[in-house]
């Protein structure tokens, strides 16, 4: 188990999601880089979210569609 974590380089905070290493994270991580573009959004996976304070404060997600809204929703407003 790990943690997907997006992060917008010039905002406070980021949104993590739990998942599960692998091919599938991968694809998502390449997904998400071709809709939002990786020059202004972090991705990283860690493994306790707790361990990594330069994130805070978490926006905790249950799916790639909610994780994907919510950036989308951040990015129509920077």
């Amino acid at each position: 188990m790990c943690y997907l974590v997006a992060k917008w380089f010039d905002k406070t905070g980021s949104i993590a999601m739990r998942t599960q290493r692998g091919k599938e994270l991968s694809e998502m991580i390449d997904r998400l880089e071709n809709r939002f573009g990786f020059d202004r959004l972090q991705l990283v996976t860690i493994t306790r979210p707790s361990a990594y304070g330069e994130y805070e404060p978490y926006t905790f997600v249950r799916s790639e569609d909610e994780l994907a809204e919510l950036l989308a929703t951040q990015e129509a407003a920077i």
